[in-house]
């Protein structure tokens, strides 16, 4: 969860950070430990209307025992009824103003840089102000709150403390790769809400059309509770789950056991009226990458050796690359084709064995990348509707909904599981960071973009843009401050952090380490806040879809 530490150090805009670090993450399906537990202050004797709702307001941060400080805030009529988790405003703190129109009314004006809904879905905010409205009455000669909002306001700093990052794992259409949706609940009670989200509940808007799930309509979490103990859940499922095939009581299991693993779960068994299920999860596609970073230079197109001058060369492929003087590359998760802007800025086909097929050849093409299916995408920068995917024999399918508010579009890229473009497009002269769920036909073949979620706006204009892993995306852009590299996740905050003079394409590779080439060619690694020389004489920086499975 690479970008998910810098919760405590959003600033105020809706834009993506342009300081701080990129700190070190945890691997992959590990369990953040809480930094601390806030322990708010309980409503003082005497205290005015305006100190009742500021009370309240700082007791969001405790949920434990479903909010029990807040709720002493509230009168009879509303203890009850208030619903701490239909949302989040995360805010600045510094920016919150009260007043009170009345004796008994207090309004708080927050600035929200972000919320997070009732399912825990994360939005950046767009700026602006929120009011809030409050009514008080006297609760034997107390004051205290009759009307409020349901959901919480949390300072960005607080944030991160109180919720946390989980995953619900849902199948890619082909049943061979999960697909994370981030999600964010608090970390009291984790486990039965993922549970309820991923059982009872729907993926994300931008992404449904993308995925999909083994559980079906008529099953649910029933009841509404998952008990663990030392690390085991036990997930009741209504009767509907007795009927499942074993696939798809398999497949179940397999979205369960991802997902409560990022709470901590090691152990899931489904229960239906008493009955314990016989599941087995089932094997899934890996979309880790080798550590060394595919580039050419004067020696050839390959994996960098360890001594920063040879490459390890990919046999067929590698010369095949080289042969078109490539600007931009990627290569496929079983390394058998690569997807290549040329010297000429048109974009091939490059197969390790066989003839390169000329597939776009239109002006301003972005660097094209290849799915798991073996379509290659490209589009051109001035035109970001006119996305075109290619079958492996090279026909065009014109892709329909890609970018529709967009008047740029500096960079995209398709995640490695193929559910997903990422896209650093300008709209309404900003740049920013947005994502679409990739909706195919049964046969595979992309058909359309879902409507896109906007992941923040960038500082300054973008550059480049590659996936990190499963829910994060790299991000390379400029300001008059100069180079900013961010990380973005998946429905979630963004870190940044200075980037190395002259930064003009990045990559991913194992664990965090993120890559940058520089216009001169010289190749850094990120290690923390700091930049590492890793090599010199890179003329181009690829990126990889996978390893051979």
């Amino acid at each position: 969860m690479l970008v998910a530490v810098l919760l405590g150090a959003l600033t105020a805009c809706a834009g993506l950070p342009t300081s701080g670090p990129v700190q070190e993450g945890l691997p992959p399906g590990a369990v953040a430990p809480p930094d601390f537990t806030f322990t708010p202050q309980k409503p003082q004797t005497g205290a005015s209307p305006e100190q009742i709702v500021q009370g309240f307001i700082d007791a969001g941060s405790g949920p434990q025992d479903n909010w029990a400080t807040a709720r002493l805030y509230l009168a009879p009529i509303l203890k009850n009824k208030w619903d701490p988790r239909a949302s989040v405003t995360i805010d600045d703190r510094s920016q919150r103003r009260y007043a009170s129109p009345s004796n008994n009314q207090v309004t708080l004006t927050a600035s929200p840089t972000a919320g997070v809904d009732a399912t825990g879905a994360y939005t950046p905010s767009e700026g602006g102000q929120t009011p809030l409205p409050f009514t008080l009455v006297k609760v034997d000669g107390q004051w205290r709150i009759s009307k409020a909002p349901n959901g919480v306001v949390l300072g960005a700093d607080q944030f991160g403390s109180v919720y946390r990052q989980y995953e619900l794992m849902y199948f890619d259409p082909t049943w061979k790769y999960l697909v994370p949706d981030v999600r964010w609940f608090p970390a009291t009670n984790a486990v039965t809400q993922i549970a309820k989200e991923l059982i009872d509940g729907k993926p994300s808007p931008w992404l449904a059309g993308s995925i999909a799930s083994a559980f079906p309509d008529n099953v649910a979490l029933d009841p509404p509770s998952v008990a663990v103990d030392s690390g085991a859940a036990k997930v009741p499922l209504s009767g509907g789950a007795l009927a499942a095939q074993q696939t798809t009581l398999d497949r179940m299991q397999t979205q369960l056991e991802a997902s409560l693993k990022t709470a901590g779960v090691s152990e899931v068994a489904m229960t239906a009226g008493g009955t314990t299920l016989a599941a087995h999860a089932v094997s899934t596609a890996s979309t880790a990458i080798r550590a060394q970073p595919f580039v050419q230079t004067g020696k050839g197109v390959g994996y960098l050796q360890s001594n920063g001058t040879g490459v390890d060369q990919i046999p067929g492929l590698s010369p095949a690359i080289a042969h078109t003087g490539p600007t931009a590359m990627q290569i496929s998760a079983d390394q058998t084709t690569a997807a290549v802007r040329d010297r000429s800025g048109a974009v091939q086909r490059v197969p390790a064995k066989g003839q390169a097929l000329l597939l776009d050849h239109r002006s301003g093409l972005v660097a094209p990348g290849i799915d798991p299916q073996g379509y290659i995408w490209s589009a051109p920068a001035s035109a970001p509707a006119a996305v075109h995917a290619y079958n492996p024999a090279g026909r065009q399918i014109s892709v329909a909904g890609a970018w529709p508010e967009a008047s740029h579009l500096t960079a995209m890229s398709v995640s490695r599981d193929g559910t997903r473009l990422a896209a650093i497009v300008t709209v309404g002269g900003q740049p920013q960071v947005e994502v679409a769920g990739i909706v195919r036909g049964t046969d595979g073949a992309p058909q359309s973009l879902g409507q896109p979620m906007l992941l923040g706006t960038l500082p300054g204009n973008g550059i480049d843009l590659t996936w990190l892993d499963d829910t994060t995306v790299g991000v390379v852009a400029h300001d008059s401050a100069g180079l900013t590299v961010v990380a973005q996740t998946i429905g979630g905050p963004a870190t940044g952090t200075a980037g190395p003079s002259g930064a003009a394409t990045i990559a991913g590779s194992t664990g965090t380490v993120v890559r940058v080439r520089s216009a001169d060619g010289t190749l850094y690694n990120q290690r923390g806040s700091n930049w590492e020389l890793a090599a010199a004489g890179i003329t181009v920086l690829g990126t990889v879809q996978g390893l051979p499975q």
